[in-house]
């Protein structure tokens, strides 16, 4: 045997502790990121560190037994210092999003306002998206609801166009209703000159960016200059807007202007939760404040909580003020943040851990808001999960079950005239949706013996093929290791119920496939939709069930969302089938990767077919270019 293989053998032979060890031998005593992985190739957390090799040895000799016990691989990459480390780090977990990584609970992007420069008559509105040239974004905001309520307030105060495309007005030539209610100036019809609406969003803008006494001292110069000029419906206009924007700039202003321009960032943690809160103080004005909740998994202290924090929330944001003013904690990494923030500002950042004054008065209230909201999201769960017991509790009563149903699986059949016939599966545990266990299935009609495809026999026979599947893959599944690859945590289960959506028919067509189950005790039911009924095997007349009881509406929250992704599914096998060999095919630049992503866009073939120039544009991961080509294509072939 070569030596190559002899040691490759000896490799192989290693227990997992003596590889660990092997590899944090060779590990650099420089500045970089380190990956762990475990067994499966998952990446589990990304770290920096001013030398790997110490940092690592922290993990293994501090006790967090939860992270390492389940590392089975260690990489690293070596950077130039220490503040270079951390944007690397960042650009891991962005990617990764790494299980014991500091994480917003909320995956969902950013929402933003933003604004079109790009166009003659600007328009600012919602948006997730933030890559596109010509547009300038403000945020990010904790919820859609504080940038619905950012628009409110900026369309009382100024007046700006909530019409979509780069062009303003309707087909009818008239204005629309946002004029009278003095929302829009009306450009459309010429009621206000472009000079003057650009000046308007140019007040958008200064507002947003938190120059506020820049946007009084230009309304107060506006009124001024209208009543010189003997406009006064014009003056009144302006006169209105600054009593407005004070009466505002009062109730949030805040004692002691030496604060400035600044964010305020506090943080709490419990366990395996965290919040973060972000005071946005623009010239002395408490402009905006942001409430983040995070996972915490590594439950990881409240100074490694706000670092990953504070790198992740100004990679998303556009704009970063001059000064951040974190808590004492930090006191040793502010430089370093410092760093790493200047450099991706483009300017200097200074990051400070304020400990007299108004700033520390400030960022000890966002600590303790930080604080309430952890209490106040706890109290919420608590009383979620007491619900979700009663309810359990209560449907297991009904059923006669002698446990409470802690797992529960639902399935449903969605088909069109026998079209595109698909399947769900969708798991409720503890009373709550499981989704990383939801399966889908395309019905074969391997059990099919003839039927209209919409109703009677067909119908059956399709739940009966599912649920053959469904039962098949358990048996399969069921005694494979945990770890093994080939095992599928949501098939290997066994459910305590199942639910059928559908009556009688669908319930014995279910029994057929599922008598191993049964015979290991689990409960299977039907739900018709028309009166709520829940129908149980071996009896012709459904429960005494009250359709508004807390089982019954447990049992169709579990119908409902089965149902819902059940009609996702064949709604998207639908629209793919539609689009193949459609006008998507002959349309310039459009590949297999760009019509999935104008598919997953737009949801449905009409709204493709529907979408407007600038809506085409902003579909992400589009050129804008094809977007415009697409639409002149579209219109040109109507």
């Amino acid at each position: 045997m070569s030596k190559g293989k002899e040691k490759a053998r000896g490799e192989g032979a290693l227990s997992r502790a003596e590889r660990i060890a092997q590899q944090r031998k060779s590990l650099p005593d420089q500045p970089g990121v380190y990956l762990f992985y475990d067994r499966d190739g998952e990446l589990l957390y990304v770290g920096k560190a001013r030398s790997i090799r110490k940092r690592i040895s922290s993990h293994f000799s501090g006790g967090n037994t939860r992270l390492t016990s389940r590392i089975d691989r260690i990489e690293s990459l070596v950077t130039v210092n220490e503040a270079e480390a951390l944007l690397t780090e960042q650009s891991f977990v962005k990617r990764h999003r790494p299980r014991f990584n500091i994480r917003l609970r909320d995956d969902k992007s950013y929402p933003y306002v933003a604004v079109s420069l790009d166009e003659d008559y600007p328009r600012v509105y919602f948006t997730r998206e933030k890559h596109r040239s010509g547009r300038a974004y403000f945020g990010p905001f904790s919820s859609a609801k504080r940038v619905r309520e950012t628009l409110d307030l900026l369309g009382k105060l100024f007046q700006f166009r909530t019409c979509e495309g780069r062009e303003p007005g309707r087909r009818s030539g008239s204005p629309c209703l946002d004029y009278y209610i003095k929302r829009c100036g009306a450009p459309c019809v010429g009621y206000i000159s472009q000079e003057e609406y650009r000046r308007n969003v140019e007040a958008i803008v200064d507002f947003l960016s938190g120059r506020y006494r820049q946007v009084e001292r230009e309304e107060e110069e506006k009124m001024k200059a209208a009543a010189r000029a003997q406009e006064f419906e014009r003056a009144a206009l302006h006169r209105d807007r600054l009593k407005a924007i004070r009466s505002l700039f009062e109730r949030q202003r805040v004692a002691g202007a030496s604060i400035g321009t600044a964010d305020l960032i506090g943080v709490a943690v419990e366990g395996a939760d965290a919040n973060a809160q972000v005071f946005q103080v623009r010239d002395g004005i408490l402009a905006e404040r942001q409430s983040f909740y995070l996972e915490n998994e590594g439950e990881r202290e409240p100074a490694e909580v706000a670092e990953e924090f504070i790198s992740q929330y100004y990679a998303a944001s556009p704009s970063m003020p001059r000064q951040i003013v974190v808590g004492p904690y930090l006191r040793d990494r502010a430089g370093l943040l410092a760093e790493a923030l200047s450099e991706r500002r483009g300017a200097p950042v200074e990051v400070r851990a304020a400990e007299r004054g108004d700033k520390r008065r400030l960022r000890e209230l966002a600590e303790r808001n930080a604080q309430l909201a952890l209490d106040q999201d706890r109290l919420r769960r608590e009383h979620r999960r007491s619900r979700r017991v009663e309810s359990l509790a209560a449907l297991a009563r009904a059923l006669g079950m002698e446990e409470l149903p802690v797992r529960i699986e639902g399935f449903d059949i969605s088909t069109i005239g026998g079209e595109h016939t698909v399947a769900s599966m969708v798991v409720f545990e503890g009373g709550a949706t499981k989704k990383s266990d939801y399966r889908r299935f395309k019905v074969r009609g391997d059990l099919r013996e003839g039927g209209t495809g919409n109703g009677g026999p067909d119908d059956f026979a399709s739940m009966e093929e599912v649920l053959s599947r469904r039962m098949a893959r358990y048996l399969d599944q069921a005694d494979l290791s945990p770890h093994d690859r080939k095992r599928d945590a949501s098939f290997a289960s066994l459910p305590s119920l199942i639910l059928i959506d559908g009556g009688k028919g669908q319930l014995a067509a279910g029994v057929r496939a599922l008598q191993p189950f049964t015979e290991r005790g689990v409960t299977v039911v039907s739900l018709a939709k028309r009166l709520e009924e829940v129908y149980v095997p071996g009896r012709s007349e459904p429960l005494d069930l009250a359709a508004d009881s807390e089982a019954s509406r447990l049992l169709q929250r579990v119908r409902d969302e089965a149902h819902r992704f059940a009609i996702d599914h064949h709604r998207g096998r639908r629209d793919r089938g539609m689009l193949e060999g459609s006008v998507l095919d002959e349309l310039p630049g459009i590949g297999p990767a760009r019509k999935r992503a104008l598919l997953q866009h737009f949801g449905t073939p009409e709204r493709f077919l529907a979408a407007t120039r600038e809506e085409l544009e902003a579909v992400p991961g589009l050129p804008g270019k094809v977007g415009r080509e697409i639409h002149e294509q579209l219109n040109r072939t109507n």
